[in-house]
């Protein structure tokens, strides 16, 4: 069961893990393989930061169990070829019962990978930019807690993140949505206290090689 003071939730291993997978399979899978872990790859960057767009006002379950049609409609999110899209596109993918059908967010995919290619072209990689944002000690919670979690869906640093990316012509990328993007790619480690990955994300995070 989960605690409802610590968010934990045991699982069919018995080992206490962030609440929130509902030990579901394959969000299960997410939140021990996927969701924390530190990345760089900008392919998995821009990914991520489109589909947690496509995934507001919805749950990101919905949108997990939609992956790989969202992949298949987007050339597997490969920006230089999601740049090239045309309408005739967006209309293909508003047929697309497999992924969200919704205009203004097929359209803003489109948008923000010409705006990738921009900032690849300015900054080498999209990891360079997103990782330049890393919050430092002194921005981070002393206990990452259910509590807190629930108190701050955005910081001041996703608010900051958004706003520059808007400046750059991005869309659908809220302080809400891009704290959620830092959240998954590991730009923070908020794996709760307690659970069995924050251990593990935390030595991952140690050794890795931030992108410059």
């Amino acid at each position: 069961m989960e605690s409802e003071n610590t968010g934990l939730l045991a699982g069919p291993d018995g080992v206490k893990r962030c609440f929130w997978h509902g030990n579901l399979p394959d969000y299960l899978h997410y939140h021990d393989h996927e969701w924390g872990r530190p990345a760089t790859d900008d392919r998995r960057l821009f990914e991520k930061i489109c589909l947690e767009g496509f995934q507001s006002g919805l749950s990101w379950l919905t949108i997990l169990r939609k992956r790989e049609n969202f992949r298949a409609g987007f050339a597997n999110f490969e920006f230089d070829k999601v740049a090239a899209f045309t309408d005739k596109d967006v209309e293909r993918l508003l047929g697309d019962a497999g992924i969200i059908r919704h205009r203004g967010k097929i359209v803003s995919t489109i948008n923000n990978a010409k705006r990738a290619r921009e900032m690849v072209d300015e900054f080498g990689s999209l990891a360079a930019w997103f990782w330049k944002f890393e919050p430092g000690p002194d921005e981070r919670p002393a206990i990452v807690d259910l509590a807190h979690l629930r108190a701050n869906p955005t910081t001041a640093v996703s608010v900051r993140i958004s706003k520059e990316l808007k400046k750059r012509g991005w869309s659908f990328v809220g302080p809400t949505t891009v704290y959620a993007f830092m959240q998954a790619m590991g730009l923070v480690n908020d794996h709760l206290e307690g659970c069995v990955c924050r251990a593990q994300v935390e030595k991952e995070r140690k050794a890795f090689k931030r992108p410059k």
